[in-house]
């Protein structure tokens, strides 16, 4: 890997929750990971919900997360490429982000091959078929009608609204699901079919809010999930040679603050 930089991955930061003085405590720790990273990083991957919601107004954006977004259009502008893959929180991306953070946007999920390691990256949303109800709820908010009559509503209500249907339908530890097993696994199961078609090294995904590292059945390949920077503050780094998950340290005592042990 050029000047034996890394590649980092991260996912589910869900900025703006619970409320905005919490949301900028993590956003601060957040940017403390960026700067953490930022002489050692090749490349950043951010895979989806770093905002728990996000809508671009022709003439309006969501208020806040200047920290965040002044961080990373410091990473691009040094010349160190980050890619955001849109999650089902963040999905109405539209030109202002690329614009102003010189971010890279995807709208599907992607592959990457970084020194003879092929990567599956998405965040995660809509892979099981038989989920009939995300998949309705992705259809919805990827229906570009539909967005247009959202844009109609006044951002004063239609934020308050989306934050707060995102707060009953998500914010809630007892929400957070341990891991299932590999047989149950939305994202080991999706992973599994895949390599019947084609070949990954690493799948890895955001959404599931728990981080793991699983081998999948052809012994080789592994299924990887971010966690996220809610509560396990965890992210993916890649040297080249192997991935790993890592937890962000940063200051003992913002961790224990956010944590909320």
């Amino acid at each position: 890997m050029n000047n034996n930089k890394n590649i980092y991955f991260a996912s589910d930061a869900h900025f703006g929750l619970p409320d905005p003085a919490e949301s900028i405590l993590r956003e601060r720790f957040f940017v403390k990971w960026l700067e953490s990273i930022k002489e050692d990083a090749r490349e950043l991957y951010l895979l989806g919900d770093i905002f728990d919601f996000w809508f671009e107004y022709k003439r309006v954006v969501p208020r806040g997360y200047t920290r965040v977004l002044g961080k990373i259009a410091g990473l691009t502008e040094s010349g160190i490429p980050v890619h955001f893959f849109t999650g089902n929180h963040d999905t109405w991306v539209f030109d202002y982000l690329p614009a102003e953070t010189g971010m890279t946007i995807h709208k599907e999920p992607g592959s990457a091959e970084i020194e003879g390691k092929k990567f599956y990256l998405a965040h995660g949303d809509g892979l099981d078929e038989n989920d009939k109800g995300t998949l309705l709820l992705k259809r919805i908010f990827t229906n570009r009608p539909l967005q247009r009559i959202f844009s109609w509503l006044h951002p004063n209500f239609a934020i308050w609204f989306a934050h707060k249907w995102s707060h009953n339908s998500r914010y809630s530890k007892e929400q957070i699901i341990p891991y299932r097993g590999h047989d149950k696994e939305e994202h080991v199961i999706f992973a599994n079919r895949m390599l019947e078609k084609e070949h990954f090294d690493y799948f890895v995904f955001g959404h599931r809010h728990i981080p793991f590292d699983v081998p999948l059945k052809n012994g080789s390949s592994r299924c990887i999930n971010l966690g996220d920077w809610l509560w396990h503050f965890s992210y993916g780094v890649f040297d080249g040679k192997k991935m790993e998950i890592k937890k962000f340290d940063g200051d003992t005592r913002d961790m224990t603050s956010l944590s909320g042990k």
